[in-house]
């Protein structure tokens, strides 16, 4: 014979972890009350103890004071004043037998001169027989005979029972009441993480506009799904931009390679002579020259991009660095028939690394030469806002498009007004890794007459 087994499968809810802290917390809470109750109980019956204790000792007292012919009618009088039924007492014989009272017999358990103790009696009335449990104290007195004096402890039985009511009405629903809240929120969480599993999945597919989904309750899942959003966004737009810088790339170095194959193509079959030949290999070599810029280039913005090493930043004195940059390019502006002037009187450091910043500042003058137009005007200078350091390069070419202020930014992006000028369009997004990498600002103007800025905070701000 075969013997199956199976086991039983929670539902989903209940296997959350919202459901079982919520569980926990009930029932660390009932424990509590439950405890809570039990304290209170015990200091209830202690102080009901003793102060039945005390009215009990009181009352043998006045019995045990009269002498003996009075005792019993003293315990009678004791006995008449009570519409409750609550008080107990008897006079017996140093037989046992009962000579006045409510106690039907003397009980064997009860001990004579001790500690006042909880004992079931016998109680024989008008109104007949019953069994009560009392507090009791005994004396043996001094004729040999035993006084009980006892009360009924019913009053705490009903305390006890209106606590047993209490914790039946009131913590049992409360304890449901939050296992059914508990699993409301389990489902709701568990909606929402099947909500946010189907989106991740999509995206895992390849759909990166996908976001998972915001209620606007600001709570902390929707912080997180903020979070991840805009997390998402940053993919999207480099995974975008890393597609685009591979066409770029494709089309960019498509034409100079173009260029080289043909140039070597007709020195083969058109050269006449040594010169010719030489002339045709020097331009392809420039068309080389042209490619392996462009991947200098590109690599040198991929290293900066990438470079998290700060540790080597150094204070820079801006005024030495931008006299160095205008000194570079005085001459080539000279040729050019531009007026180049240098401004950097103000005194300003920034920390960063000083050939990353003239690599940039050298990046800037150079475009703001190459498109100004002979008779125009460059200017380069140092001036101060506030807090920041300023490096600002003005020129009045052309300018950039409005409109194309942050196109001009993005890698092998070039204006239509700057088609026929030779670049590789790689020197602002160079200046633009520069920048990002110190943590400075890079505003650069649209329309006629260019403006460009590099910001950072001065260190001696």
């Amino acid at each position: 014979m075969v013997k199956g087994s199976f086991s039983v499968r929670l539902p989903e809810f209940a296997r959350t972890t919202t459901f079982r802290w919520t569980l926990a917390i009930s029932g660390a809470f009932t424990l509590c009350v439950i405890l809570m109750f039990v304290f209170v109980l015990g200091e209830e019956y202690s102080y009901l103890s003793s102060d039945v204790d005390r009215l009990n000792s009181e009352n043998a007292r006045l019995v045990t004071a009269e002498t003996k012919e009075n005792r019993a009618r003293r315990l009678n009088e004791y006995l008449q004043n009570d519409p409750r039924r609550v008080k107990l007492g008897g006079l017996f014989d140093s037989d046992g037998n009962r000579i006045a009272g409510n106690i039907e017999n003397l009980p064997a358990t009860l001990q004579t001169d001790s500690s006042p103790t909880d004992v079931s009696l016998i109680r024989v009335d008008a109104f007949g027989r019953d069994r009560q449990l009392a507090r009791t104290i005994a004396h043996r007195l001094d004729d040999r005979s035993v006084l009980v004096v006892g009360r009924n402890v019913q009053q705490f039985t009903w305390i006890v029972g209106v606590v047993r009511r209490a914790l039946t009405l009131g913590l049992i629903p409360a304890l449901c009441l939050g296992l059914v809240a508990g699993a409301l929120l389990s489902v709701r969480g568990q909606k929402r993480i099947d909500a946010v599993n189907r989106k991740v999945q999509r995206i895992v597919d390849g759909e990166l506009r996908e976001r998972l989904p915001t209620r606007g309750t600001n709570d902390p899942f929707d912080k997180l799904a903020v979070l991840v959003n805009g997390m998402l966004d940053e993919i999207e737009s480099l995974v975008r931009r890393l597609a685009g810088v591979g066409d770029d790339i494709a089309h960019d170095l498509r034409t100079p390679l173009t260029r080289v194959r043909v140039s070597l193509e007709r020195a083969r079959q058109k050269a006449g002579s040594l010169d010719e030949l030489r002339a045709s290999v020097d331009k392809a070599i420039v068309g080389l020259d042209q490619s392996l810029a462009i991947i200098t280039a590109l690599l040198r913005i991929a290293e900066i991009e990438h470079s998290r090493q700060v540790d080597g930043f150094r204070d820079v004195a801006l005024a030495d660095l931008v006299r160095e940059v205008g000194d570079l390019y005085e001459p080539i502006a000279e040729d050019k028939k531009v007026d180049f002037t240098v401004k950097a009187k103000e005194d300003a450091t920034v920390h960063g690394d000083r050939d990353l910043l003239f690599e940039a500042v050298a990046n800037l003058v150079d475009n703001a030469v190459k498109f100004t137009p002979q008779g125009g005007h460059v200017e380069l200078s140092l001036l101060r806002k506030g807090n920041e350091a300023v490096v600002r390069v003005c020129d009045s070419g052309s300018g950039i498009p409005i409109g194309e202020s942050d196109l001009v930014m993005k890698r092998f992006y070039r204006s239509d007004k700057s088609r026929c000028d030779p670049g590789l369009g790689l020197g602002l997004s160079l200046v633009n890794a520069i920048v990002k990498l110190h943590g400075f600002d890079f505003r650069i103007s649209s329309g006629p007459g260019c403006v460009a800025e590099i910001a950072g905070r001065s260190a001696d701000a």
